[in-house]
């Protein structure tokens, strides 16, 4: 098995362990909710802390359930992947053609290969 593809399981391996421990050792589970997000937390802190405390903004659309708003989410995190996942692969594809390219340059200038296409090299 090649290294990179032990480093890449390990890693597949944390990450699962990372979602599955949580839940396996009940942590959490003398909340009500014990999942919530960071923003959830922080409010139930400031408003432990200081009660009459009042928020400076407001949101501009507050979705009518949880589910709404997590379905929202995923797809701004589905977006984001997109968008990377696009950037990636088209810096990978410019790679690879100016590779090529350079490579077809290299055969080009090799003697006795002028004149002949690339089938007749071969």
């Amino acid at each position: 098995m090649k290294r990179n593809t032990k480093i890449n399981l390990l890693l597949l391996f944390l990450v699962a362990a990372l979602a599955v421990l949580p839940l396996a050792l009940g942590l959490g589970d003398h909340k009500k909710e014990p999942f919530t997000g960071a923003d959830a937390e922080a409010e139930t802190a400031i408003t432990e802390l200081k009660p009459d405390y009042e928020p400076w903004f407001s949101p501009l659309y507050e979705p009518p359930s949880g589910e709404i708003e997590s379905a929202l989410f995923a797809l701004q995190a589905a977006l984001g992947a997109g968008v990377l996942a696009y950037y990636f692969g088209l810096r990978r594809g410019r790679r690879q053609g100016e590779q090529r390219a350079l490579e077809r340059e290299a055969d080009g200038a090799l003697p006795g290969a002028a004149g002949k296409s690339a089938a007749e090299r071969d």
